[in-house]
């Protein structure tokens, strides 16, 4: 395909927001001065033998873009 014939991809600009939250782990959770639900049940959860956590995201850190 020569670059004459390429199709160009149009631009689609969208009028909804984009939502992002950072990524906690459990200790920064512990840490947190306005401990939300979602926070408390994943603490919760890291406490038991043998837990495995990935974090969870921080409405706290919310920024839309």
């Amino acid at each position: 395909m020569s670059k004459a014939k390429a199709a160009k991809k149009k631009k689609v600009h969208s009028d909804r927001k984009t939502v992002r939250m950072k990524i906690v782990l459990s200790a920064t959770c512990e840490a947190c001065p306005t401990p939300c639900a979602r926070g408390i049940r994943y603490r919760e959860r890291m406490r038991m033998p043998g837990a495995v956590g990935r974090g969870v995201p921080c409405i706290l850190t919310r920024t839309v873009g």
